[in-house]
């Protein structure tokens, strides 16, 4: 299977940071509860702006971070290595969701802008495998995207980023291909100061749509108990 984001690899870190930035506080919020004694997980790690925060959530806990991706697994580890304190504490592994070894008991979960890339038979999967895994309380935290269902979404410029005398810019469209998926046509530019474009990328990647009240029953169903909080961030524990 290839690398789903061997193009837009080189520009996903810059372009999630803005995002983040937003993320952060309702993320760290919905991660309350981590257990420090269990060992944290960020299933679809990618650059790993996310396993920061989940680490931040239990101080003293070993992190595993998932991700699948050559192209931002170089990137997650220059990231962790260059941190001595989260160079001791996180475990980079190549895998996908399902493909993965999950540690028990599991002290929180994170899989933030991934779920999307699952069909409906491997998301339950996925849901369950953490939830059996999942000590008392301990949070699963996630999120929902648009579109909740399959409708084109027009094209727009998701975010620009100076870096010197470039500006690194992304957007995308989307378009129905299949009855719970779209198609995500991606545009990536490097602008010159004048804006003028030196070197444009193009990608695409297929995405399973999942509104709010599909993924809260399939997480009913996996035995867990969830909210959609602030940004469609949505926290899951287990029930008792």
């Amino acid at each position: 299977m290839g690398d789903e984001y061997a193009i837009s690899g080189e520009y996903l870190h810059l372009l999630s940071e803005p995002a983040w930035e937003g993320l952060r506080a309702p993320v760290t919020e919905a991660l309350h509860g981590a257990v420090g004694d269990g060992t944290l997980l960020d299933v679809g790690a990618g650059t790993g702006l996310g396993t920061e925060v989940l680490a931040a959530a239990a101080p003293e806990a070993d992190v595993v971070a998932v991700e699948p991706s050559p192209v931002l697994r170089a990137v997650l580890l220059s990231r962790m290595t260059a941190r001595p304190d989260l160079r001791q504490r996180v475990t980079v592994v190549a895998a996908d969701a399902l493909g993965a070894v999950l540690p028990a008991p599991l002290g929180a979960v994170l899989a933030m802008n991934m779920i999307g890339h699952l069909d409906p038979d491997g998301r339950r999967t996925f849901l369950r495998r953490v939830a059996d895994r999942l000590a008392p309380g301990a949070p699963l935290v996630l999120n929902l995207q648009p579109p909740a269902e399959p409708k084109p979404v027009p094209f727009s410029v998701f975010g620009a980023v100076p870096v010197g005398r470039h500006t690194y810019e992304g957007g995308g469209s989307a378009e129905p291909s299949g009855p719970d998926t779209v198609t995500w046509r991606m545009r990536y530019r490097v602008l010159d100061a004048d804006g003028t474009p030196l070197r444009e990328d193009r990608a695409a990647y297929r995405w399973h749509v999942t509104p709010a009240r599909g993924l809260i029953a399939e997480l009913t169903e996996a035995g867990l108990t969830a909210e959609v909080g602030p940004l469609d961030v949505v926290r899951a524990v287990r029930r008792p």
